[in-house]
Formats: structure tokens, C-alpha cells, sequence
């Protein structure tokens, strides 16, 4: 069993009370119904987490969209867009940027272009229009981390976290990560345990169980990251694919270029490869400057071995496309490493079928196929 104590700023814990004594007061409205939650006549699954970024919930959305979709629906994602810098509702299109509807709804629209992909901060109001769009009509809304925001009573809750730092081990902002007490976990039907590494081993899911300490009536999954191979980020560029076998050997060197919360799993996976590995981390959803493309181009300039990439996330590589002062000359080299989760002790076709089975048991006319 790997150690969970995450790092935590205990001289700010007097702070962390207080947040979480607002944090509290507003869930108990709620609660109360003295602040109001709307349901929907639609499938609403909610994926987020209690803590600040970091937990994988983008894979996770987009294992929901390949469920979905091969099981015949119209699906929808919702979410607040974040560092977008346009306001109110905004359906994305393929050829909508990161600055107009986030980096990873940008993400996501390119990698699903029949999906409904659309960003409100007022959820309400973007599933009411989501609900209004016909042609084809929509089956199920994915809200992606929106957990806190309990204005939508979503019919589905599934909450994520990572398996390095657990919820039940962390502590509120400042002091912590976590947006809210830990008690916020009973509003969800699903727990996943995301990240969980290679060689874990069976004890652990017991372990981690009682940690976490849940209802019996809530649902409990394990899911690790799985990588694919790397593709080029613009392969008109007379990009090359690259192939496993051309990242091993001591002429191979990357520079692995992150805006993630969380570099250090990608960082290790590359590494199987070669040791060569230069890692130049932004903050989570970084928004590169002039300053930081050329610093790139410094970095990459410095290398020189003969096979040489920039490798980066797929959220990253939704901000650089588009990015007007990407220079050229390092377009043919950037390639992005694109990320699924897989499902450990056999439980993915248990998963599989409670979503199935909440979609058709709540869809609009309760008679999908």
C-alpha cells in the first residue's frame, strides 16, 4: 500500500475551518431547501470530485461519451469552461478554439464531433437549452465537475478520487485541496477511485475501501490510467508518427511540456522509454504566454540528440493549436500522448450496465432501446 498522506499546510488550517464553515452552512440550505436544486425531465450524470483538480474527471467523461454513443444516444456534455474568455452559453463547434469554450471542452468537441459539447456556468440554463435542441433530440447531459454546483439535482453522481490522494486524507482549502467536507461524498451514487498504479495489489482495494468509508448502498470502482501512442499535433506539418520503439535508445530525448495538475504519472510513463525526458510544468490549465513558447523553443533548441520531440497532454495541445505565437519551426516535432481509463477487478461491465440501466430507466419517454 503506497502512502496517502498528502502534503498539507497545517499553519493554514484556521483558515480551511472557516471555509469549511461557510462551505457547510451553504450545503445545509440546500439541504434544507431553503436553496433550491431543479431536476430535469432528461438523464443528468454529474462527474466531479471533492477535491481541487487533478482526479482524472476528463477521461472519465469521455469513457461516458464511447458508452453512450455506442449504445445509440444523443449525448450533451455541460461545464463551466474554464479560463474561457467568453461569457454566458456557448455551443462548441469543430472549429471552436480554448479561448472561446475551455481547453478541455476544445478537447473534447475535436475528439467527438457528433457530441454536444456547450459551456454555461449556469448549468440550469444550459441544459434547458440543450433540452430544446432537436435534430437529433437529446438523450443524456454529462456535467462535467459540477458537484458543488447543486442548483442541478442531477439523477446520477459520480465522484472521483485519486487513488494518490484520497479525499479522506486531504484537508480543506487553503490547508488542502478539498472544496468541501468530506461528508459531500453521500450525495454520490458512484465512487471511483482513479489512478490507482500498475502494481497494485489485491489488499489494497480493501484498504482503500475502508478508508474511504462509504455507504453499503454506494457504488465502489477502481480505474487506472491507460496511454496511447503518441500522434503528431499538426500532421500536415510533415509531422512523424512516433512509434514506442522510436522513443527507446540514447538518441531519443523529449521535451514533455505540461499544464496539468498532476505531471508526475505522465512524466513516469515516458520514462519506461527513454530517461532522456525533460519535464517543463505549467500550472493546471496554464495559458501559454509569448514568453512561454519561446522558452519552449529555448528548451527544445538545447537538445541534441537525433530523434527529438515535444510531447504534451491532450488538454495542452487544445491551447497550443490555436496559439497565433506557436512558432512553426517546432509545429512538425510537438506530439500529443492521449490518455483512457480502464477498469480494474472486472468491474467494468458492472459499471457499464448501471449507466446503461439509469439512462434508459430515466430517459425522456422511457422507452430506449
Amino acid at each position: 500500500m503506497t502512502d496517502h498522506r498528502p502534503d498539507i499546510n497545517y499553519w493554514l488550517l484556521p483558515f480551511s475551518w472557516l471555509y469549511g464553515w461557510g462551505v457547510g452552512l451553504r450545503n445545509k440550505l440546500f439541504d434544507w431547501g431553503w436553496l433550491r436544486s431543479k431536476s430535469f425531465r432528461i438523464p443528468v450524470i454529474c462527474i466531479g470530485n471533492l477535491a481541487a483538480g487533478g482526479t482524472g474527471k476528463t477521461p472519465h467523461t469521455e469513457y461516458l461519451i464511447r458508452l453512450l454513443q455506442q449504445a445509440g444516444l444523443q449525448v450533451a456534455t455541460l461545464s463551466r469552461g474554464y479560463k474561457r474568455k467568453t461569457k454566458g452559453y456557448v455551443l462548441a463547434t469543430p472549429q471552436s478554439t480554448a479561448w472561446e469554450v475551455g481547453d478541455e471542452p476544445c478537447q473534447m468537441k475535436q475528439k467527438f464531433p457528433n457530441v454536444r459539447v456547450a459551456v454555461d456556468a449556469d448549468r440550469r440554463e444550459g441544459i434547458e437549452k440543450l433540452m430544446q435542441m432537436d435534430t437529433p433530440r437529446t438523450d443524456v447531459i454529462l456535467l462535467d465537475d459540477a458537484f458543488q454546483h447543486r442548483y442541478v439535482n442531477a439523477g446520477l453522481n459520480i465522484l472521483l478520487t485519486d487513488y494518490n490522494r484520497l479525499f479522506c486524507e486531504d484537508r480543506l482549502l487553503p490547508a488542502g485541496l478539498l472544496r468541501e467536507p468530506t461528508s459531500g461524498k453521500y450525495r454520490a451514487q458512484i465512487v471511483i477511485v482513479t489512478k490507482c498504479p500498475r502494481d497494485i495489489k489485491p489488499i489494497d482495494f480493501n484498504i482503500t475501501a475502508k478508508r474511504l468509508q462509504l455507504y453499503p448502498c454506494q457504488q465502489l470502482y477502481f480505474t487506472q490510467v491507460r496511454y496511447g501512442s503518441p500522434r503528431p499535433l499538426f500532421p500536415g506539418q510533415a509531422a512523424r508518427q512516433i512509434l514506442p520503439d522510436s522513443l527507446t535508445g540514447e538518441d531519443t530525448q523529449i521535451l514533455l511540456v505540461t499544464g496539468i495538475a498532476s505531471p508526475r504519472p505522465m512524466q513516469e510513463e515516458v520514462q519506461r522509454y527513454t530517461r532522456q525526458v525533460t519535464l517543463l510544468a505549467f500550472g493546471d490549465h496554464h495559458d501559454f504566454s509569448t514568453g512561454d513558447l519561446r522558452l519552449i523553443g529555448q528548451k527544445f533548441a538545447q537538445m541534441e540528440a537525433k530523434n527529438r520531440f515535444i510531447l504534451t497532454t491532450e488538454k495542452d495541445a487544445a491551447r497550443l493549436k490555436d496559439h497565433p505565437a506557436l512558432p512553426p519551426e517546432l509545429k512538425p516535432h510537438i506530439h500529443v500522448l492521449p490518455i483512457e481509463v480502464d477498469f480494474l477487478l472486472n468491474q467494468k461491465e458492472i459499471f457499464n450496465q448501471n449507466i446503461l440501466k439509469y439512462v434508459r430507466t430515466h430517459s425522456r419517454n422511457s422507452c430506449l432501446p
